[in-house]
């Protein structure tokens, strides 16, 4: 399973919508709105590249009111177990 994280730039005006409509795509797991640079970040979960591209560039770019994105693939993920072990100072 491949997890590419997207930063989406929207219109602002838009953003409700566009996120509806991006979470509406098939891959796509979970839309946040964030603040900063970036309008919202959506999760897209599928099986290989191809589908990545098929998600992103085929569908995700083409809803109205995205202005821009930028894809981040996903190496490793890392349980909450697994950070609160890395960051433990072992005191209880």
């Amino acid at each position: 399973m491949i997890t590419a994280i997207v930063f989406v730039k929207a219109d602002v005006a838009r953003i409700p919508e566009v996120a509806e409509q991006i979470a509406a795509l098939e891959g796509v797991s979970e839309v946040y709105s964030v603040t900063g640079q970036i309008d919202l970040i959506a999760l897209v979960r599928v099986r290989n590249h191809d589908d990545v591209a098929a998600v992103v560039a085929d569908q995700l770019n083409k809803v109205p009111g995205v202005a821009a994105t930028e894809t981040h693939i996903a190496f490793r993920a890392y349980s909450r177990h697994d950070l609160e072990s890395a960051f433990s100072l072992g005191l209880d």
